[in-house]
């Protein structure tokens, strides 16, 4: 039997040359079903769940819940830990089909890392598509000194065994299973897991506000900018407007996080002025900095939130900070659809490419975590507010046809770019 619990939480990867073609998931990761709430509520799971595997039934009907999503031409290995009879799930890989030539490059040595010593591995779509990476990433486990407990193809309700070829217990038309109204669909279903029917509804889930809400929250975008570049432009003491500045936005911050750690929600003013606080790097680091695993979820709530509601300028800072929460929750699918929406925007946002890299490079979220200076830390590195800071900010009132950098920053020395 497997017990679906995890042997250390955290710390997913993803895996693969985009953030869209592998995901990497452990047990004990988020509670999936904040995905289809539209009122940013995002309850789950106080304590990794667990779930017992006792059956090739059992692990296909428990697949979608580590992923948060039904997988379709894909490919799926279920890392374990511990011995034949202790086996513990550890971690779930998944890849798109056709698998890439180099695609199983990354995950022995992170297998290795992790101490899996026995996979299951389970594909999903027709037999041409699935049947040649299934021979191909056995053979890769086998030859690493693996175990390969099953190897499986899944196919409209119906499995079949690579590892078997006996008629008595592998028809060859398929063995029919519950998809989704088995015992662990409903264990995981208790624990507060949710399986979307497929990896598109959860890219539908970050989309954009529409309808009477974007008109609100585009409206409210003016206000905001509209009041900050007549603040801006009626200052003489340039730093000291940026030092009320980043004081104001950071307190902005960690007014936000409470208001979502309570339940709550920002109104559309108060979501449009922190969109534009957080386009300063030094406001967007305390954010960075207070992410905690102990409010993992109010900032899960309040990133997805606005990542949602902000105009498409604003997103790149907020997409990122969901992006590290989900990752740091063992998200890892979340983390690449949020990270994927910041790139979309801004391409050369550092902070978005940054997470991007770590997480193809199998970097665990604690490394990030470890080099991450606390608020007073960032304080003393940075120093004192300068009206350089603000460039970034400028840059996207500049955007709204307001005065423009040179003309709201006269005399502030360049910066090599002014997003980041």
């Amino acid at each position: 039997m497997v017990h679906g619990h995890p042997a250390e939480p955290g710390e997913p990867a993803e895996l693969g040359e985009s953030a869209e073609d592998t995901d990497l998931a452990r047990p004990g990761g988020p509670s999936r079903s904040s995905r289809s709430s539209p009122s940013g509520a995002f309850p789950g799971p106080s304590s990794p769940p667990r779930l017992l595997l006792g059956s090739t039934e059992d692990v296909l009907g428990a697949v979608p819940y580590l992923l948060g999503f039904h997988p379709a031409e894909s490919l799926v290995v279920i890392g374990l830990t511990g011995g034949p009879t202790t086996s513990r799930l550890h971690l779930t890989v998944r890849w798109d089909l056709p698998l890439a030539a180099d695609g199983l490059g990354r995950v022995l040595p992170l297998f290795r890392k992790e101490g899996v010593t026995e996979v299951v591995v389970v594909g999903y779509g027709p037999g041409p598509l699935v049947t040649p990476a299934a021979d191909a990433v056995v053979a890769h486990f086998r030859a690493g000194g693996l175990t390969v407990v099953d190897a499986l193809r899944v196919e409209q309700g119906r499995y079949w065994s690579y590892a078997c070829s006996r008629g008595d217990c592998c028809p060859a038309d398929g063995t029919p299973y519950e998809r989704r109204a088995g015992a662990v669909a409903a264990e995981a279903t208790l624990q507060g897991l949710v399986a979307l029917p497929d990896r598109q509804t959860l890219e539908r889930s970050l989309d954009p506000v529409t309808g009477p809400g974007r008109v609100a929250m585009r409206e409210a975008t003016g206000r905001v900018t509209r009041e900050t570049l007549d603040r801006l432009t009626g200052r003489r003491d340039a730093d000291g407007f940026a030092a009320e500045f980043v004081a104001d936005g950071m307190a902005r911050v960690r007014e936000a996080i409470a208001v979502y750690a309570s339940g709550g929600r920002l109104g559309d003013d108060q979501a449009a002025r922190l969109g534009l606080d957080l386009a300063v790097i030094r406001i967007r680091d305390e954010a960075w900095a207070l992410m905690t695993d102990d409010d993992h979820d109010a900032h899960l709530r309040l990133w997805h939130d606005l990542t949602r509601r902000l105009e498409p300028r604003f997103v790149p800072p907020v997409a990122s900070l969901l992006g590290l929460v989900a990752w740091r929750r063992g998200d890892s699918a979340l983390a690449g659809v949020a990270l994927g929406r910041a790139h979309e925007v801004d391409p050369g946002y550092s902070m978005a490419n940054l997470l991007l890299h770590a997480i193809r490079s199998l970097v665990p979220p604690h490394a990030l975590n470890d080099r991450m200076p606390g608020p007073e830390e960032l304080d003393q590195e940075m120093g004192s507010p300068k009206t350089a800071w603000l460039l970034p900010m400028v840059v996207l009132l500049d955007e709204t046809g307001g005065p423009g950098p040179r003309a709201v920053t006269a005399g502030v020395p360049a910066q090599p770019s002014a997003r980041r």
